[in-house]
């Protein structure tokens, strides 16, 4: 049975909040920051991927 890739979420902000998007059923919400040099960060709970809009992207204030 193959496995569902994560799911992937575009941003325009280099730090993003999850917490596994489920309600109660999530996780813990975490802070997470994009490096520049990659351009994505994972979530260490659920696995989701954020990748940054690099567009549209402003820093975060």
């Amino acid at each position: 049975m193959p496995i569902d890739a994560p799911e992937t979420e575009v941003v325009t902000t280099w730090k993003v909040a999850c917490d596994g998007g489920e309600g109660a059923l999530g996780h813990p919400r975490v802070w997470l920051t994009i490096p520049r040099d990659t351009g994505w960060v994972e979530c260490g709970y659920c696995d989701k991927r954020y990748v940054i809009d690099r567009d549209h992207a402003h820093d975060d204030h």
